[in-house]
């Protein structure tokens, strides 16, 4: 008992260690929306140009130029989930941002674009999965009112298919939550690394590391609480 008080005081109370927490969630947070916003306009991109060149097909239709863009969204889907994003965040700093200075800007902008580019794969089949499972009788009415392909998408398709895949939208946010701890790779001080700097000058790790897996657990109940809240109103609006 007395260590576990000792072990509290250390990682909360001596020289405010509790800051380092407090800094984490806020760069934790900070990364994952930002990565998550990139991620989606990647995704939805990538996803409705998949979805164009899949209908085509089926018309037994041929587009040079949507057949070009369609192999380059496979190849992206391809590489980025067939490599760690551990390897993919050492690339982006040590290679692509070699030259660049170690601060905590730069820092958090290349974990933003690495996340942001690796979750857009994901986001993009899962947006996909969406669009396709809309009856294609819905594209058909938007044509016959005289709407282009792109704003049948964005004002009647894209709508619906939101509806259909915010579950595992849901869970790749609560997923790259989590996989933003790997940052500490590259010195970005995150909710881990402060952890690991506790860690480190108290030579206790049973609290800090407690600690912060019960706080990513709070982060994600609240996270999937306000996620159920979304469904429901998306729910209550149909049955209207």
């Amino acid at each position: 008992m007395d260590d576990l008080l000792t072990g509290l005081y250390q990682t909360f109370i001596l020289k405010d260690n509790y800051m380092y927490f407090v800094r984490g969630i806020g760069v934790t947070l900070l990364v994952t929306v930002f990565a998550l916003i990139l991620g989606l306009v990647i995704g939805i991109v990538v996803a409705i140009v998949r979805s164009a060149h899949d209908l085509q097909q089926q018309g037994k239709e041929r587009n040079v130029v949507l057949g070009f863009f369609n192999a380059i969204c496979r190849l992206y889907i391809t590489v980025i989930r067939g490599t760690p994003t551990m390897v993919q965040l050492l690339i982006m700093w040590f290679v692509v941002w070699g030259s660049a200075r170690s601060s905590d800007q730069n820092l958090i902008v290349c974990a933003v674009l690495t996340f942001g580019i690796n979750s857009g794969a994901y986001i993009a089949e899962i947006v996909r999965s969406g669009i396709m499972s809309i009856d294609k009788g819905q594209m058909e009415a938007g044509r016959s009112l005289g709407l282009p392909y792109w704003s049948t998408m964005k004002s009647v398709i894209i709508p619906q298919a939101f509806k259909n895949v915010l579950p595992a939208l849901g869970n790749e946010f609560i997923t790259l939550l989590k996989e933003t701890s790997i940052v500490t790779v590259i010195g970005l001080k995150d909710l881990t690394k402060g952890a690991m700097i506790i860690q480190a000058n108290t030579y206790q790790a049973l609290v800090p590391f407690f600690a912060i897996a019960g706080i990513y657990l709070v982060l994600v109940i609240i996270i999937s609480k306000i996620l159920g809240m979304l469904e429901r109103r998306l729910r209550k609006s149909d049955i209207r």
